[in-house]
């Protein structure tokens, strides 16, 4: 259920209905948009909710019945686009943020080399895994702290921002010290105690899509982390699984507006993994912004063919540098600037 409140409401009568709401066992989420503040009731209460007794509440315009099982990530709840920023970079606006670097931090001079030609080229977000999930546990699973230290170390020196994985709720801590933005990975989407987590902590939060998941499971991950009250969350799309086997994974580009019709949320694509193909991820990054994403993932770095995880599909510099050139065509002709 969501409360509207007047245009004119006063602090004093929206206090009240969030006082009433609690007082019966409900979370009220607050959503000031431009003109009327907006409240969702989530939760489970013995005391049922009677839309009629809000509806009298002075200051109350209106109040709406949710169907869909996902409350604060709809536009219900939120009409107006969720604009997540830090510091000069803000993400879910006019500009399309590109995050960029090696699947892998392998060191810190490997770091060092990539960030420095993507921060040239126009990323405005290092990303890199410390901490790395694998399929085969003979492969390699990261610096850990140490890769983080060289994530934040090379990041500023390039004043850039760091996106990195969280993989574990006893993580949080460690990761969120060092990252401006805590990525949950595809294997960890329906990892329901890691976002309980993470709701409670005051960072953006970098959420793609489970291998196998449907948009309404996706969106309901997000509820998650947005009931423990961080609204901060931006959905990815990373590919999933089809039948299809000549790619890594299916690049599912019609996520992208069905996402920005049914949620607020910023929405990104990382075309690197969702196809796994070198040659494929700039045409599927330009598929994206054109399909309205608000950021790119992509994965890059000098030497592929000798990195640690991912190479075939991580793009060279130059590709990288080829590819903000694109986008720097295509994104006016949608109202967009890179």
């Amino acid at each position: 259920m969501v409360i509207v409140m007047n245009e004119h409401a006063t602090e004093d009568q929206v206090e009240k209905v969030i006082a009433a709401l609690t007082q019966k066992g409900y979370d009220a989420h607050r959503s000031t948009g431009a003109t009327r503040t907006v409240i969702g009731v989530v939760g489970t209460s013995r005391t049922p909710l009677d839309p009629r007794e809000f509806e009298i509440l002075p200051g109350v315009h209106e109040v709406v019945k949710i169907s869909e099982p996902y409350k604060l990530a709809g536009r219900v709840f939120r009409p107006e686009d969720t604009v997540i920023r830090m510091g000069d970079v803000a993400i879910g606006g006019r500009e399309v943020v590109v995050m960029a670097g090696p699947c892998a931090v392998e060191s810190e001079k490997q770091l060092d080399i990539i960030a420095a030609s993507v921060s040239r080229y126009g990323a405005r977000i290092l990303r890199g895994g410390a901490f790395k999930p694998r399929t085969s546990p003979y492969s390699f699973q990261g610096l850990g702290e140490e890769g983080l230290k060289y994530l934040r170390k090379v990041a500023d020196r390039h004043r850039l921002l760091v996106v990195t994985e969280v993989m574990d709720t006893a993580q949080i801590p460690l990761v969120a010290g060092y990252a401006d933005i805590l990525q949950v990975g595809a294997r960890n989407m329906q990892n329901f105690n890691l976002l309980k987590e993470l709701g409670r902590v005051r960072k953006p939060v970098l959420l793609k899509r489970g291998m196998s998941a449907t948009i309404q499971e996706w969106l309901l991950s997000a509820e998650y982390v947005m009931a423990g009250g961080n609204h901060d969350v931006m959905l990815c799309e990373r590919g999933i699984r089809t039948f299809e086997n000549y790619t890594r994974n299916t690049m599912d580009i019609s996520a992208i507006p069905i996402i920005k019709k049914i949620s607020h949320l910023p929405i990104l694509a990382d075309p690197s993994h969702g196809t796994g193909l070198r040659d494929k991820v700039i045409p599927m990054a330009r598929a994206a912004v054109a399909a309205g994403a608000d950021g790119i993932m992509v994965e890059v770095h000098h030497e592929p063919e000798s990195a640690l995880s991912d190479g075939p599909q991580s793009i060279y510099p130059e590709q990288f540098a080829e590819l903000m050139t694109q986008l720097r065509i295509m994104a006016p002709a949608i109202g967009r600037t890179i």
